[in-house]
């Protein structure tokens, strides 16, 4: 039964990472130069494409898009996690006294606790190597 609820979960997590992956990713959008550069200077609506100003408050680096995943990952897992705390709560209450139930309870809880700890300290370990790598500001 536990073998068969896992997988459920994971074939839940999965499908909810399929559906939620278009909506948090940003998407591509091939606009014309000149009124591309108008959106990035913002300025007003003309067909100059010689002007120049500065685009970088419009340019995507790698640190967010990688800052951007992460977070969506840790979303995930922090609802299943979440999810995975009250189902061993449930199994603690309905275990009626029976050792292996309750070892079984304890487990589940503890191992989704471990897992908001790891996906905690995961985001940090994103955070500190980005920093290093690339410092903000540049």
């Amino acid at each position: 039964m536990l073998k068969t609820l896992r997988k459920r979960i994971l074939a839940l997590g999965v499908a909810v990472a399929l559906i939620a992956a278009p909506v948090a990713l940003p998407v591509a959008v091939y606009a014309d130069a000149a009124i591309q550069q108008n959106l990035q200077c913002g300025t007003t609506f003309t067909t100059d494409s010689t002007a120049a100003c500065d685009t970088s408050k419009g340019a995507t680096t790698i640190n967010d898009t990688i800052v951007k995943v992460i977070n969506f990952f840790s979303a995930i897992v922090g609802v299943v996690s979440v999810i995975m705390i009250i189902y061993g709560g449930f199994k603690y209450i309905s275990s009626g006294g029976d050792s292996g139930n309750v070892q079984s309870a304890k487990n589940t809880i503890i191992y989704a606790v471990i897992g908001l700890v790891v996906v905690a300290m995961a985001q940090f370990i994103v955070q500190f190597v980005l920093n290093k790598v690339i410092p903000a500001g540049t």
